[in-house]
């Protein structure tokens, strides 16, 4: 497994080894001692969670806050996603930043997200199975988000904005300017 970090300090792009023949192909998709050796700390995951999505769905941006908060894996089964981390930690040199990229059941590629990220997708492909682990249970009071079209962050979701399919929870999240800050 290659681990390629990224300009926002902690989160990391894994590129698995595949080992493809006339069958198919195999690949290890988690080890933990390899996970917590490649990004440099002890990350133990305890919830997995998948979502199944057609094309043009955003999910996100969402965090969890406090004692809650939650590093991700995550990774798509079926098709393909724009995949999207935004630094909220105040400390953090990007602060404000986002990191994203293009994953696929064809390219394998994860993204790790450490604990102080919003996070988000948008499907690019006809449908998409995502999947991800969390190292911290759900908890809704600690829920949190950001709006995908925030200023501020000047994301490029590279999707015309009128084809967007977005939850009503979502579409009414706030700014990085009025979203609650408790780090």
């Amino acid at each position: 497994m290659n681990f390629i970090p990224t300009h926002l300090s902690g989160c990391f792009v894994l590129e698995p080894k595949v080992f493809r023949d006339e069958r198919g192909y195999f690949m290890e998709s988690f080890n933990e001692t390899t996970f917590n050796n490649g990004v440099g700390q002890k990350v133990h995951f305890v919830q997995d969670n998948q979502s199944y999505s057609s094309k043009g769905v955003l999910r996100g941006l969402h965090y969890q806050t406090g004692e809650h908060a939650q590093a991700k894996l995550v990774r798509v089964l079926q098709g393909e996603v724009l995949d999207v981390a935004v630094d909220l930690r105040p400390e953090s040199d990007t602060y404000g930043e986002s990191f994203s990229i293009l994953l696929s059941a064809e390219n394998q590629k994860q993204l790790f997200i450490p604990r102080g990220f919003a996070h988000g997708f948008l499907v690019t492909s006809e449908t998409a199975i995502f999947f991800y682990k969390c190292d911290n249970f759900y908890n809704a009071a600690s829920e949190g988000g950001l709006i995908y079209n925030d200023l501020t962050l000047n994301i490029d979701w590279n999707f015309p904005e009128n084809e967007l399919i977005i939850s009503e929870k979502d579409v009414i999240l706030p700014t990085l300017q009025n979203a609650k800050k408790v780090w």
